[in-house]
């Protein structure tokens, strides 16, 4: 592609905040209007520098552990599900919580215990330590071992390997968690898959319109946070499928001016717990440096919508009815 052809930008759609990253950052403003701050958030309610940030500047604190929450407090669970372990640590705790676990997660949660029970071995694609599989090996400790890759494969130990199906966190790469899901197939032939895709929609949709833009993009821009699993999958996903170059990064302000030199085509994007005036403040960065033609990429349309927690409805429901 010529140097002197139009400079633009090739935004991907959709991008951005999925149905369970609204839910569960809604469920924390709502908590913070109806009980007043403190509310306290056990780990990031969603993995994203500016979200955390923001929740902080009204009223929310974030903490670690369970133990860091004053007794008798509230305390909300984020976005990635915690272990029943940490339930039973509230409950001692004497405080109220409000669940704000993705529905995607939970769904994965109780296909765990489901196979636990039926006395499977469950293999659970995942990276090491990420809060998602933390939480769901909470479930069935005893039953479920962590594949971290398909070098991991060889590692795996089962008691039966008639019995064995396989899980997965919901924020992988869809092309990384087949592969694995593939060796585990060739080592153990009876491998049972889940009743149903664990690749959460966002996750999978966010995934393929890169898929489409990289190979003619000369640099993407992915927008969204280090610690965000299904942001960094983006950058290795566009990379992997033809972009020039790709970055991650929270804010425009993180863009290094040399990722532009020889630059036509940008492909722009972002997580699935970022907002969108991240991806518009990296819009005007890059329209104040000559890519002022924005060509919007949609693969797909997303309408899910999750309702509040359970905790929050009920709450919410009764004041309401006390102004009638």
């Amino acid at each position: 592609m010529s140097n002197t052809a139009q400079r633009r930008v090739l935004l991907a759609a959709p991008r951005g905040y999925c149905a369970g990253v609204d839910r569960a950052v809604i469920a924390v403003e709502k908590a913070l209007e109806q009980y007043g701050a403190p509310i306290y958030v056990r780990k990031q309610i969603v993995h994203n520098k500016f979200v955390v940030q923001t929740l902080e500047k009204q009223g929310a604190i974030f903490v670690d552990e369970t133990e860091e929450v004053p007794e008798g407090s509230i305390v909300v669970f984020s976005a990635h599900g915690v272990a029943p372990s940490v339930h039973d640590e509230a409950r001692t705790g004497k405080l109220a919580t409000i669940d704000a676990t993705c529905p995607l997660v939970t769904k994965v949660h109780k296909e765990a215990v489901r196979f636990a029970e039926e006395d499977y071995d469950i293999l659970l694609v995942g990276h090491e330590g990420h809060e998602e599989v933390i939480g769901t090996m909470g479930e069935a400790p005893e039953r479920i071992h962590l594949v971290d890759g398909a070098e991991d494969v060889a590692n795996v130990q089962v008691r039966d390997e008639s019995k064995v199906v396989w899980l997965s966190q919901t924020t992988l790469s869809v092309d990384e968690t087949m592969a694995t899901v593939g060796e585990l197939k060739k080592r153990f032939p009876l491998l049972v898959s889940p009743p149903s895709d664990d690749i959460c929609y966002a996750t999978q949709n966010r995934q393929v319109v890169v898929k489409q833009i990289a190979p003619e993009t000369d640099l993407l821009i992915v927008v969204g946070s280090k610690n965000s699993s299904n942001s960094v999958r983006l950058v290795e996903v566009g990379l992997e499928y033809g972009a020039k170059a790709a970055h991650l990064v929270d804010f425009a302000d993180e863009i290094d001016e040399s990722w532009l030199d020889g630059v036509t085509t940008v492909g722009l994007t972002s997580g699935a717990s970022v907002p969108e005036i991240l991806v518009e403040g990296v819009l005007t960065y890059l329209a104040e440096r000559g890519y002022g033609d924005v060509q919007t990429v949609k693969t797909a349309e997303e309408h899910l919508i999750f309702s509040l927690p359970k905790e929050l409805r009920r709450d919410l429901r009764a004041e309401a009815a006390g102004k009638l």
